[in-house]
């Protein structure tokens, strides 16, 4: 039977459009991780304030996930500000409800601090466990607002109530975990550091010009994006004023800023968006600000994928999904070194980190970035690997659902709680394959493609391909020979010079190896012995580290060889020599070990469709094909290629 999960979130509802004064990450955060947490076979209902009276109390949102309305004050939207007073009445129809209905959940997760009130009502009248995410926590924020924060002042003594009634709480990012110990004495054993993150069937690089295209927005200008809540704090004059102080490079700087209540921002009157209009104006730079307003999910990722930097500088911020979610779509982050965002963006590697309200230290970093194309692009690069190998979402439903079960497991015997953390990992090691799987499929297309084709003309061309590789990857390169044999030795034609390098370090000790010179030089050697110019070199390492690999490599470019690279983590220094690198940008060495495999078998079928196809070569790839082949080569294996 499926656990039932109750998420209370009071006023940040799923069904809620973004960029609002109260819509924003914390929506994205219960909606994504209830989505995530039913493929792991939970079943989530999430009550929420009743504030539409157009809406039916229950909403099954998708399969799996309930959205439930709670009568709370008046079914209008009221500023989350003012909703305190409304949470025993929220919590007694809640209650109500779940008696009602007969329904036994086995956990409550609370979002936001007067979900966590509620929360600790539940555990002391119906004995449910829970969880708090706080999403923002009221001592950091009286110190970064001072007098301008207006929720009461009851809310700390309210959040200090939850840390200690609550079985476990969700830290957002390390400062977050600092900020629970340091302000409100938080037990250390009780937090749990989980991030937030990004849905990568959701968002993903796109081609920048057809981006701009389907927004309509000039491929010429540089265009920087500001994403999120229409909140002063959020930083969005700093970067108006930043504007100023940016340094013209012949290309036109546009800011298009993307959130508020209406659609079109010129409809409405959201007080932060005239304030910020007429900041702009009193500036001089109306001309190079567009206020796009609220745009939808769908929508967001063009705006993303259309910038060339993403901005982000509040003055504070807990975490910051937009960060991620910009680099997802790999666009470069320049955001204030605060909180969740100088844990999410990695200074001088995937963007830059700047000071809160500093305008020309921001305008520097921009200067710097829309200045150094190469740069820019390494960014973006980094950007991409960095959110996909530590921040989509099921990995966060994942570690999520670890916590869930480890509370859930302390209430039962040892036996059970060791077959739920047993079925735990399973489930984990099949949802971790199938995210590395959906990765790989949209980031390797093209390259596997490209390597194909190099190896391909090199052996067309009468070249030679020589492969080598480490321990595990050695023998991976034994299963890739084995595998072509075995489907390319019936077909008629000569064998193909495909030779494996010896020398490899193998065995279980060959990630470890302390290699001498000799060991180092062993596969270069052979490389400068046996590789001619056109030859290929086709390497595998699952970081790109090994010294005597990377040696290898070397020697391949100053025989001016084609390097075809398996690699793994962040390509080590192995990927600055590669031609073709196929990168599988995980840290988990047996995935990377088994999508490894899995592009040397994909490689092998694609040889043979075009080895062996007995197509025309202009049904390959013209001029890549010698014009007097007479024949179908084939690939006859480790034995045949030495003879």
């Amino acid at each position: 039977m499926k656990k039932r999960i109750a998420f209370i979130s009071d006023h940040a509802s799923p069904l809620a459009a973004l960029g609002g004064v109260d819509t924003g990450g914390q929506n994205v955060y219960v909606g994504e991780l209830a989505k995530h947490l039913v493929r792991k076979g939970y079943e989530i209902d999430v009550f929420t304030r009743w504030e539409n009276p157009h809406l039916p109390q229950r909403l099954q949102w998708i399969n799996g996930v309930r959205i439930i309305h709670i009568d709370a004050g008046p079914r209008t939207t009221v500023a989350k500000e003012d909703l305190l007073p409304f949470m025993q009445e929220f919590t007694d129809n809640m209650i109500s409800f779940i008696r009602t209905e007969n329904i036994s959940y086995k956990l409550v997760h609370a979002n936001f601090f007067m979900s966590a009130l509620v929360a600790a009502a539940l555990k002391k009248k119906l004995h449910l466990p829970f969880v708090v995410t706080f999403h923002a926590l009221g001592h950091v924020r009286r110190l970064h607002q001072g007098e301008q924060d207006r929720f009461p002042p009851e809310r700390i003594g309210i959040e200090e109530t939850a840390i200690r009634e609550a079985d476990q709480i969700i830290a957002e990012c390390p400062q977050d975990k600092d900020d629970l110990m340091g302000f409100y004495m938080a037990p250390e054993d009780k937090i749990t550091v989980i991030p937030c993150g990004f849905n990568p069937e959701e968002l993903y690089p796109i081609d920048k010009l057809l981006a701009r295209r389907m927004l309509r927005l000039p491929a010429e200008e540089i265009i920087l994006l500001q994403l999120g809540r229409m909140v002063p704090r959020k930083g969005i004059d700093n970067v108006i004023h930043a504007l100023k102080h940016i340094k013209y490079t012949g290309a036109n700087v546009r800011l298009i800023v993307v959130g508020g209540e209406a659609t079109v921002s010129a409809n409405g009157h959201h007080p932060e968006i005239c304030r910020l209009k007429q900041l702009a104006k009193d500036l001089g730079v109306t001309a190079r600000v567009t206020f796009a307003g609220r745009k939808s999910r769908e929508e967001i990722k063009y705006y993303y994928a259309a910038a060339d930097l993403f901005i982000t500088t509040p003055w504070y911020e807990p975490f910051g999904i937009t960060p991620l979610e910009a680099m997802a779509c790999g666009t470069p982050v320049i955001g204030a070194d605060v909180g969740g965002i100088k844990y999410s963006v990695v200074d001088g590697k995937t963007g830059y980190l700047v000071p809160p309200n500093d305008p020309e230290a921001l305008a520097i970093k921009i200067n710097s970035l829309i200045t150094d194309k190469a740069l820019l692009n390494s960014m973006s690069r980094e950007a991409i690997k960095r959110v996909n190998a530590l921040f989509t979402w099921q990995q966060v439903a994942n570690m999520v659902s670890t916590l869930y079960e480890r509370i859930l497991a302390e209430e039962q015997s040892d036996a059970v709680d060791n077959v739920l953390e047993e079925f735990s990992l399973i489930d984990a090691a099949f949802e971790d394959a199938a995210n590395m799987i959906s990765v790989c499929r949209k980031q390797l297309r093209l390259p596997i493609r490209n390597a194909t084709h190099v190896i391909c003309k090199s052996l067309q061309q009468g070249k030679k391909v020589l492969i080598c590789g480490n321990g595990n990857s050695y023998m991976q390169i034994q299963q890739f020979i084995s595998f072509l044999s075995g489907r390319m030795d019936t077909m008629a034609g000569p064998a193909l010079p495909v030779i494996v390098l010896s020398g490899a370090i193998t065995g279980p000790a060959a990630p470890l190896y302390d290699y001498d010179n000799t060991t180092r030089d062993a596969l270069a050697r052979q490389v400068e012995a046996l590789g001619q110019k056109g030859d290929v070199l086709l390497c595998l390492s699952m970081d790109g580290q090994p010294g005597n690999i990377v040696k290898a490599m070397e020697m391949a470019r100053r025989q001016r060889m084609s390097c075809v690279a398996l690699l793994g983590k962040d390509g080590g220094e192995a990927i600055e020599y590669a031609d073709v690198p196929l990168l599988v940008p995980f840290g988990n060495v047996q995935l990377i070990e088994e999508m490894h495999l899995h592009l040397l078998h994909t490689l092998g079928m694609l040889l043979e469709n075009r080895l062996c196809s007995g197509r025309t070569q202009t049904e390959l790839l013209p001029g890549t094909i010698p014009a007097n082949t007479q024949h179908t080569p084939r690939i006859n294996g480790a034995e045949a290629v030495l003879r």
